[in-house]
């Protein structure tokens, strides 16, 4: 049995795995965060490249680069801790593995940390990582629906995340909002998301106006994304995370689990069901097989 388990793991996890693999950036990643590896281990790549070991052998570590790379193993440990998702699991690694790659490339040769600095950059601009495409029940706003939307009617309740497709936290949150929405959907109980990388007004406007009310930063070093945002009565009742007295954002972990919790999801839908009426137009709950939201591709 305990042999039979993780190959069952791992069959299930193939389908995953080949969809992966399938997306240019994640083989491309994995290229680029094994690229020394490569270089220092494979013959001929490895013939001719300085060498601070005793015996002078290019293909194998010196002393230096075998402690840069435990010192890399011993960050993505920490860092995974905090992870929620695959996604995370795999960004970090493949994050801090081009970061240790670029310092062991300029540490054996100043070409070619350049050449591969220039690689990341490249990749960088011209590969993204891929959006969630998955099942949901989550309608997308822009700047010009989302308060006609929100005041429409004031029985309804909204949870509605500020996001942005840069956001690496973002993408890994995608998911997992995805799946509340599919748990929890109902009349009286619905799901949205703002583009805030594409709709800017949403909250940088600034003065008198109703957009004002969302105050979300979208700076490059920001905390703030995503930005999960409780509404009632048209309202904002709760947001997470949390804005301090000096504007920064309170840490907060996006886990399914916290939402629930924070949110109060499981009080909230069984409310939102005695209080709604029925939709006309569909059954209250998400029926099985988990169904596409409302405007999923209409990014």
């Amino acid at each position: 049995m305990a042999v039979v388990a993780p190959l069952l793991a791992l069959l299930y996890s193939v389908p995953g795995l080949c969809r992966w693999l399938a997306r240019p950036y994640y083989p491309l990643s994995a290229l680029l965060a094994t690229a020394f590896l490569l270089v220092r281990k494979v013959p001929p790549l490895c013939q001719g490249l300085p060498s601070q070991r005793e015996d002078g052998n290019p293909c194998d570590f010196d002393w230096r680069e075998v402690e840069i790379l435990m010192f890399l193993s011993a960050i993505v440990m920490m860092k995974n801790r905090r992870s929620i998702t695959v996604e995370q699991h795999i960004g970090n690694i493949f994050m801090f593995s081009k970061v240790a790659n670029a310092i062991l490339f300029f540490r054996l040769d100043i070409r070619m940390g350049l050449l591969y600095l220039t690689l990341c950059i490249v990749f960088l601009m011209t590969c993204k990582p891929p959006l969630y495409m998955g099942p949901e029940y989550i309608k997308y706003f822009s700047d010009k629906t989302i308060d006609e939307e929100l005041d429409r009617d004031k029985r309804v309740t909204w949870i509605v995340e500020f996001f942005a497709n840069w956001s690496s936290e973002c993408q890994s949150f995608a998911p997992i909002f995805a799946d509340l929405s599919l748990k929890y959907n109902c009349s009286g109980l619905h799901f949205g998301k703002v583009d805030v990388g594409r709709y800017t007004d949403v909250s940088t406007r600034s003065g008198g106006g109703p957009l004002h009310r969302y105050k979300v930063s979208t700076s490059p070093l920001t905390k703030q994304l995503p930005t999960l945002i409780l509404f009632q009565g048209g309202t904002e009742t709760m947001r997470r995370p949390q804005i301090d007295k000096k504007g920064r954002a309170v840490s907060w972990t996006f886990s399914e689990e916290n939402v629930i919790r924070e949110f109060n999801l499981n009080e909230l839908y069984q409310k939102a069901k005695k209080q709604s009426k029925p939709r006309e137009e569909g059954p209250e709950e998400p029926p099985a097989g988990h169904p596409p939201g409302e405007t999923k591709k209409d990014k």
